[in-house]
């Protein structure tokens, strides 16, 4: 029997390797908590969504990149310029400025 193929037993497919991978401590604790509330253990979720992704031919889900309105867009690049440092951001000496500001620009 050469290792590509298959091997079945009682039309039950035999768990015959590992999959091993390392991810952050606490997220394995949120999803060990999270497939416990749904009964599951996270091996068994693995492979629940290994089997839907033989299933579908891909993944389970759509991924697609976020789409944002240009308001959101212009936002973020301007957050990336000033992390940059390619562009100034506005600092103030107290959060009653900042909030007399905002109040200013509302009226």
């Amino acid at each position: 029997m050469q290792n590509s193929e298959v091997i079945f037993m009682s039309n039950i497919l035999v768990k015959d390797t590992n999959f091993n991978m390392r991810m952050n401590r606490k997220k394995k604790a949120d999803l060990i908590d999270l497939y416990g509330k749904l009964g599951l253990t996270l091996p068994e979720a693995v492979n629940i969504f290994f089997e839907n992704s033989l299933l579908v031919g891909g993944l389970p889900f759509n991924v697609r990149l976020p789409r944002y309105n240009r308001e959101t867009e212009a936002t973020m690049q301007e957050a990336k310029d000033i992390i940059a440092g390619k562009a100034a951001a506005k600092s103030y000496s107290s959060a009653r400025e900042l909030f007399e500001e905002l109040d200013e620009e509302s009226c």
